[in-house]
């Protein structure tokens, strides 16, 4: 099935990036000086990555296509999986990188202090963001996590 066209994605990505601010107004205060860095988040068997400037006054979070990257101050790699379940605290990120299942280039400080400030949202971002959905939400997140479940018993 080929993906859904950006255009499509962008209204949807700023909703999941504006309900975390709005429900985790403290994490910026972990950023530091990195709150308005350009973070590339690239899921690799995506094709598309993610360009993420968590500046609480001037949030983005966008889908670009791989060949339009913008400047960047870090890159963070890894399948779509494993960032997901690495944003969710369920994976170790360190494992991850001494695995090579995780690739970070740039300002490994700002990918440091965003994971920081991730860590410290209460619940899962994953489940924060299912249930924005409603049921369809929770069903995909289900089959993410049983397919995650999977990989990790192969």
């Amino acid at each position: 099935m080929p993906p859904p066209p950006l255009f499509a994605i962008q209204p949807v990505l700023r909703r999941i990036v504006n309900r975390v601010a709005t429900d985790n107004p403290d994490m910026f205060g972990r950023l530091g000086p990195h709150y308005n860095a350009h973070f590339v988040i690239d899921p690799v068997n995506l094709p598309f990555v993610l360009v993420l400037r968590p500046d609480p006054d001037d949030l983005l979070l966008d889908a670009r296509q791989r060949n339009d990257i913008p400047p960047h101050d870090a890159k963070v790699s890894g399948s779509f999986l494993d960032l997901l379940m690495l944003v969710d605290g369920d994976l170790d990120g360190d494992a991850l990188f001494f695995a090579r299942d995780l690739t970070i280039t740039g300002n490994t400080e700002a990918v440091v202090c965003l994971r920081n400030a991730l860590d410290d949202i209460d619940g899962s971002i994953a489940e924060n963001i299912s249930d924005m959905f409603g049921p369809p939400g929770r069903a995909a997140l289900g089959i993410l996590r049983r397919a995650k479940q999977r990989n990790k018993s192969e």
